[in-house]
């Protein structure tokens, strides 16, 4: 039996700053971590074929989030994201203000994402509740992401974001 914990990880930032993927199959929480960061660099570099590493090449992992509603499967969150990547809004955001619950097979991040995003020379701000759910696999996949949900609180930024990314 797996010993659960949660902790609070007041200062820890994750900005994703380079590709730690390699250091993924570590089979402790520091996997997971770099498993996460390796993620929000993924997606602040709109390097697609990183991003889709991340996740778990299965049919009911889960995306829900303020631009793609509820998907389920590893090609549906990866056309989604081909589509953001692709378009003319550029996203950049950190993690913070961390809540951690654990065990040695899973993490769960439950915390605030900041950042913002650029059309053209216009820069607006993004602020979204986050939660991501990673699983220990085995040593030949290590940690991956099978679960995602975002909010945005404020309806005229979720709002005015959505039109953004859609092109509306």
């Amino acid at each position: 039996m797996s010993t659960f914990h949660i902790e609070s990880l007041d200062s820890a930032v994750f900005a994703g700053s380079r590709n730690r993927l390699d250091e993924g199959n570590v089979p402790s929480i520091e996997g997971a971590m770099a498993v996460l960061d390796t993620f929000y660099h993924a997606f602040n570099t709109r390097n697609l074929s990183l991003f889709t590493e991340v996740w778990l090449d299965h049919p009911l992992i889960q995306l829900n989030n303020p631009l793609g509603g509820i998907m389920r499967g590893a090609e549906d969150i990866e056309e989604l994201y081909r589509k953001v990547f692709r378009g003319n809004v550029f996203v950049t955001v950190e993690f913070h203000d961390i809540i951690l619950y654990s065990s040695s097979e899973h993490a769960v991040f439950a915390g605030r994402e900041r950042g913002t995003y650029r059309i053209g020379s216009d820069t607006y701000p993004l602020n979204i509740r986050t939660t991501r759910f990673f699983q220990y696999i085995g040593s030949e996949v290590g940690w991956r992401q099978i679960h995602h949900h975002g909010s945005i609180d404020d309806s005229l930024l979720l709002r005015n974001y959505q039109k953004a990314v859609s092109g509306a």
